[in-house]
């Protein structure tokens, strides 16, 4: 992928950005009332979009693509973002934040672990399962705030997955083609393994979203073809989200 390209997800980034800006922060005084375990499993999901992103970043930048590691950074930007409007959204409902949760403390040593290509996998299937999820949140409550919320959120989210494919796309165009197919049909795998865990995990507030366990990972895994298809094609930002 050219610098050009990475160029465009840039100004895409900036110019949401912009638009966010503008558009303000919810309304909080709103307040918002849920089931004890839809909270449970935002204070979860808080904690898996909160942190620096230190380690993706500096990977970024010894890719050598300038405008790929601008990208990046605002990426990282908004994911805190991201952290930041669930926190308020928690104290809305005087629920407190948590400080950790096991499979985020994984999710972040396996990253850390690996090269670009591979960190960008596993990001991808964090990224992707949290799409399922905020699509979930957003129309599973008759909150307002917590749909507004989480609708800002997906929206984020719809643009995250399409940019790491376009990366993802030039990264393994670089591997033999023998083993470019393969390695997709590994990363659906470890999406299926993770997705049976999330389902589990957050099972009783998908119920209350409406959204059963054996559902929510049919959905995941349904979507996620179009995915392999974007990174293994040439034009990987044609990938859309469903919802």
């Amino acid at each position: 992928m050219g610098t050009g390209d990475f160029a465009k997800w840039t100004r895409r980034f900036e110019d949401e950005r912009e638009r966010r800006n503008a558009q303000g922060d919810p309304d909080w005084e709103r307040g918002a009332r849920l089931h004890p375990a839809v909270w449970a499993g935002i204070q979860r999901f808080q904690v898996g979009e909160d942190g620096d992103g230190a380690n993706l970043v500096a990977k970024a930048d010894e890719a050598g693509d300038a405008d790929y590691a601008r990208a990046v950074r605002l990426f990282v930007a908004e994911e805190q973002n991201h952290a930041r409007l669930l926190a308020r959204l928690l104290a809305a409902g005087g629920v407190r934040t948590v400080t950790g949760h096991w499979t985020d403390t994984a999710f972040v040593r396996l990253r850390r672990l690996m090269g670009l290509r591979l960190e960008l996998l596993v990001l991808m299937i964090a990224e992707f399962v949290a799409l399922r999820y905020y699509r979930a949140l957003r129309d599973g409550t008759d909150d307002l705030l917590t749909s507004d919320v989480a609708g800002r959120i997906l929206s984020d989210e719809e643009r995250h997955v399409p940019f790491h494919c376009a990366r993802l796309h030039a990264s393994i165009a670089e591997l033999p083609r023998a083993i470019r197919r393969p390695v997709m049909t590994l990363w659906r795998l470890l999406l299926l393994a993770v997705s049976v865990v999330v389902a589990a995990d957050h099972g009783r507030a998908l119920r209350r979203l409406g959204v059963p366990r054996l559902r929510f990972v049919s959905d995941v895994m349904t979507s996620s073809a179009e995915v392999v298809s974007a990174v293994l094609e040439p034009r990987p930002d044609a990938w859309t989200s469903a919802g």
